[in-house]
C-alpha cells in the first residue's frame, strides 16, 4: 500500500461518547482525570475504559498485559455507543498488542475517530493499511500539552467539531529547510516507530505519494541518522512528495546536532521540507490528520488540507 486518501470518519457532535484507552504505557491517574474534565467541558461524554489505569505485573513500562490492552481497545472501538477513541498516553507497547486485534471486528464497527501520537504511530499505520481509515495525529488525554496549552486543546477541539475551520495547519515558527510546494496524502508520525514498523504485517510497503510527517523524542543524533538511513535504504521514502518536520524534544541541541542530520538525510529526496511545523512532543502540538490529501508550502510554513479532516 502506498499513500492514498483514506476514508474520513464522521465529525463529533455535542454529547458524543469518546473512549479513552491505554494501548501503550501506564497512565498517571491525576493527569487522566484532568484530561477527562477537559473533554467533558467540550460537551463530550468521556469513558475511561476498564484497563486504562492498569499496570503490567512484570514490565513497568506497559499499561497492563498485552492481551488486556488489546481487548480493552477492541471493546472500546466496537462499542456501538462510542464515536471516538482517544489514547491516554504513548510510551511503548502498541506494537505488542496490535497483532492481537481482530481487524474484521474493527472494520465491522464502522469508521470512528482515532486520536493519538508517539507510540500510537503503530496504530495509525495499522488503521491505514488494514482499515483504510484516516486518523488524527493529535494530543493524548493525559499529555502535558493537552492539559496545559490552550492552542493544543483548541486545535483538537476544532478538528473534532468544526474541521472546516482547521484546514491550514502550522505554527508561526515554521520555516523551510528545503523550499517549495508539494501535494500528496499525509502519512507518518514518530520516526523511530515508523522505522520499527518496517516489514511488519501492518506496515505499508512504501510512502510513495505521501506528504511525510516526522517527529520524535529522546533520540540522539546518530539514532535519528540510523532511523532515516534505514527508511532510505529500504526504499520506503521513494516517491515521497514532501516532508513536514515536527518537534525533536530531548534529541540534543537542535541547531547544532539535530538539524544537520535531518538536512543531510532528507535533502537528498529532492522535495520540499518544512521544519518546526508544530506537532508531536512539543509544548504546543497541533492536530494533524493522517490519510488526507493536502498541500505543503515550505516557504509559508503551512500544510493546507484539500478536505476537512473529518466528514
Amino acid at each position: 500500500m502506498n499513500a492514498a486518501a483514506l476514508t474520513r470518519p464522521p465529525r463529533l457532535r455535542p454529547g458524543a461518547r469518546i473512549a479513552v484507552v491505554a494501548p501503550s504505557g501506564p497512565v498517571v491517574e491525576e493527569r487522566l482525570r484532568q484530561g477527562l474534565d477537559i473533554l467533558r467541558g467540550w460537551g463530550l461524554e468521556p469513558l475511561a475504559t476498564a484497563q486504562v489505569t492498569d499496570r503490567h505485573p512484570q514490565f513497568r513500562y506497559l499499561a497492563g498485559e498485552d492481551e488486556k490492552r488489546a481487548r480493552d481497545f477492541q471493546e472500546a472501538w466496537c462499542d456501538p455507543t462510542v464515536d471516538a477513541v482517544m489514547c491516554a498516553r504513548g510510551g511503548y507497547g502498541a506494537q505488542r498488542m496490535v497483532d492481537l486485534l481482530d481487524w474484521n471486528a474493527l472494520r465491522a464497527a464502522g469508521p470512528k475517530v482515532l486520536i493519538g501520537y508517539s507510540d500510537v504511530t503503530a496504530l495509525h499505520e495499522a488503521f491505514a493499511v488494514r482499515l483504510g481509515l484516516s486518523t488524527l495525529h493529535g494530543p493524548m488525554a493525559s499529555a502535558l500539552a493537552f492539559l496545559t496549552d490552550t492552542t493544543t486543546q483548541e486545535s483538537l477541539r476544532t478538528t473534532l467539531f468544526e474541521p472546516e475551520a482547521a484546514m491550514t495547519l502550522g505554527l508561526p515558527g515554521a520555516r523551510p529547510l528545503v523550499p517549495g510546494r508539494a501535494t500528496g496524502v499525509t502519512v507518518g508520525g514518530c520516526l523511530s516507530l515508523l522505522t520499527a514498523d518496517l516489514a511488519t504485517p501492518h506496515a505499508r510497503r512504501s510512502a510513495a505519494g505521501g506528504l511525510l510527517l516526522l517527529e520524535d523524542i529522546g533520540e540522539e543524533d546518530y539514532r535519528l541518522d540510523r532511523a532515516l538511513t534505514q527508511l532510505l535504504r529500504s526504499g520506503w521514502l521513494e516517491g515521497v512528495t514532501g516532508v513536514a518536520l515536527g518537534s525533536w524534544k530531548d534529541c540534543g541541541p537542535y541547531e547544532e546536532r539535530v538539524r544537520p542530520v535531518l538536512a543531510e538525510r532528507l535533502t537528498r529526496l529532492g522535495v520540499p521540507v518544512v521544519e518546526d511545523l508544530g506537532f508531536g512532543h512539543c509544548d504546543t502540538a497541533l492536530t494533524m490528520p493522517l490519510g488526507v490529501s493536502a498541500t505543503l508550502d515550505a516557504d509559508r510554513g503551512t500544510l493546507t488540507l484539500d478536505t476537512p479532516a473529518l466528514a
